[in-house]
């Protein structure tokens, strides 16, 4: 069914709500211009990247953002869902095996970012600022990314398997865990709706809708160092 244009353009806006307030809690270690010096082509190299990502195939701007959120959920936004190892690690947590993608697509912007600044730009900035660009150029707003994550050393699958949302869980278990990392049930339909970008109607997320307005290291961020900025409720 075709969705009119103020509830995309409030789906969209919720992405922003909601990518903004997951960043509040440690605002004095991030800045949006840490790279400024050390790596001023950063935002324009890695949007040149997402963009041409994104040309090639249109779902992957959900993928990124929904990597960027299964990164945040196990122990903060530190790139621990990009460490390859044996099954232990969070690339073969059941939320992520064989559904999470984009690695590919990271590791092409790891790369462009590299041929500029070799050794500057964490993982885990890298995947903020891709998420941003891929609302971005969805049609979503657009905000400032705030940068100067580390990236982590440890990749931990039960960790994962315990923290992120399954679509096998019931309703109120999802929520819990939003719960416990400081969101709610309108951020459960938030990064939830994701899918929409890429015309995905599970019959989990038809359920989701159901209960709420679309809204929205080794230095390890908290969850709501995730995206980042500023909070509304609708």
């Amino acid at each position: 069914m075709m969705k009119s244009p103020n509830k995309i353009k409030s789906y969209y806006y919720s992405l922003f709500m909601i990518s903004l307030m997951l960043c509040l809690g440690a605002r004095s270690q991030l800045t949006t211009d840490f790279y400024s010096q050390t790596c001023p082509s950063l935002l324009s190299t890695v949007r040149k990247q997402v963009q041409s990502a994104i040309k090639t195939e249109m779902r992957m701007a959900a993928s990124l953002l929904r990597l960027h959120f299964h990164d945040c959920f196990v122990n903060g936004c530190d790139a621990s869902v990009l460490l390859d190892g044996d099954n232990s690690t969070e690339k073969f947590a059941l939320a992520n095996v064989n559904s999470a993608r984009g690695f590919e697509v990271i590791d092409a912007i790891k790369s462009a970012v590299e041929s500029s600044c070799s050794g500057v730009v964490s993982c885990a900035d890298i995947l903020a600022i891709a998420a941003r660009d891929s609302v971005v150029l969805s049609g979503g707003p657009t905000w400032r990314v705030l940068l100067g994550r580390r990236d982590g050393l440890v990749s931990n699958g039960t960790l994962a398997n315990a923290a992120l949302p399954s679509p096998f869980e019931a309703l109120d278990a999802i929520t819990q865990k939003f719960v416990d990392v400081g969101l709610n049930i309108t951020d459960v339909v938030s990064l939830s709706g994701k899918l929409l970008l890429r015309g995905n109607q599970l019959p989990y997320w038809k359920k989701v809708f159901k209960y709420g307005s679309l809204r929205s290291q080794s230095r390890p961020q908290p969850i709501e160092y995730c995206f980042q900025g500023v909070y509304t409720r609708f």
